[in-house]
């Protein structure tokens, strides 16, 4: 069996070989590249505008050290007592061969079917480098398949291949059904209150879901019989308590955006080649030439990307620097059509902007209802509005 498992490593044409220099030439001719995971990729559906986190996740750039580099070093990553929780909680839902999270998964998706046995047997995936515990995860969806029974797959390793180099991707779990369904389980130690969870916290884990899904899909064209789940199922800790709970989360739209994103990842090929010659995000080079450098690649900032980018320090700082709207958020940025700086945009609510605009005339009939409602408001400072209420 190759290790490979979708089939093959990755053709090489000249073309191919051409541009893995160019990105190797970008990152640093003595630096690794920094392999993507699923937050990575996940981040990258977040933002699909972006161009600068396209290229720099595409040539495999540090983007921590280069952070580091550039004086914005941002506080990622999970406390020590979050990781703790989480290891605990998802220790906890695998407990017993999996049998209560494999219960939670036919209670939501089992449709009235067999429901698993007691001591269901949980296949070992351990095998030498990602490559190799891909391709063991292959044969275990394959022999799980063709049992024709409830399996769990404790964290397995699934290929995706991302701009012509295969990611190497680890969810929690893959459920396997009688029917020959697959089925992606993310784990999660936020609590689920009264059925509900906080939005943002499960639509980035709906996004990083929807990575799992895709590189679980490109195993699965192999495997005749088999089909992938577009809903996943969230597993987090019910109300207050320690007890697993379990919601279906629909990764479709997630999945679609995702799968675009990672073909435009294909045109990191045009970024690279647009950039002045001589470019490179080494970090060990000087922080007035990284920042140039860094400046060369087109941003989409928005406030979002602080708990999902490495660089959105700098990026903010650059987006405050130049005015830019976004730095205040993609939904105002979308309201205020071509009024691209707040400069822009406060002269149109003063009534210096277009008087065709009807973005500017909304402004200014916005301000000018602000300042005649203020006008009735006594001021603060005014003994009637300090005087005590009794």
């Amino acid at each position: 069996m190759s290790s490979y498992p979708t089939g093959g490593p990755p053709q090489r044409t000249p073309q191919t070989t051409t541009l893995r220099q160019r990105l190797a030439d970008l990152r640093g001719p003595a630096v690794p590249p920094r392999p993507l995971d699923a937050r990575a990729l996940a981040a990258l559906a977040a933002n699909p505008g972006c161009g600068r986190r396209a290229l720099l996740d595409g040539a495999g750039v540090d983007k921590t050290a280069l952070a580091q580099a550039l004086g914005s070093p941002a506080p990622f990553g999970q406390s020590q007592f979050a990781i703790v929780r989480g290891n605990s909680f998802e220790a906890k839902v695998k407990g017993d061969g999996g049998a209560e999270l494999l219960r939670l998964v036919h209670e939501r998706l089992g449709a009235g079917g067999e429901p698993p046995g007691p001591a269901t047997p949980v296949p070992d995936l351990t095998a030498a480098g990602p490559e190799g515990r891909a391709a063991r995860t292959a044969l275990a969806l394959r022999e799980a398949t063709a049992a024709g029974t409830w399996t769990l797959l404790d964290h397995p390793m699934l290929a995706l291949e991302v701009a012509g180099t295969p990611a190497y991707l680890e969810p929690d779990a893959v459920v396997v059904h009688p029917d020959g369904q697959w089925t992606v389980v993310e784990i999660k130690s936020f609590p689920m209150i009264d059925g509900g969870a906080d939005a943002a916290k499960v639509g980035a884990a709906a996004r990083q879901a929807a990575v799992y899904v895709l590189a679980l899909e490109k195993t699965a064209e192999k495997l005749p019989g088999s089909t992938v789940g577009h809903r996943v199922v969230l597993v987090c800790p019910k109300d207050f308590s320690n007890l697993p709970t379990a919601a279906l989360v629909d990764v479709r739209r997630e999945r679609a955006v995702t799968r675009r994103q990672l073909e435009r990842l294909t045109r990191v090929e045009e970024l690279a080649a647009a950039l002045p010659e001589g470019t490179c995000f080494d970090p060990a080079r000087p922080a007035e030439e990284l920042t140039e450098a860094v400046s060369a690649v087109t941003a989409a900032y928005a406030p979002e990307c602080l708990a999902a980018c490495e660089l959105a320090f700098h990026c903010r700082e650059r987006a405050r620097d130049s005015d830019e709207v976004t730095a205040l958020g993609r939904s105002l940025r979308g309201e205020l059509g071509g009024l691209t700086t707040v400069e822009a945009a406060l002269a149109a609510a003063s009534g210096a902007g277009r008087a065709e605009d009807p973005i500017a005339a909304a402004l200014h009939q916005a301000a000018r209802l602000r300042a005649e409602v203020l006008a009735l408001v006594p001021a603060r400072t005014s003994p009637e509005a300090t005087a005590c209420p009794c």
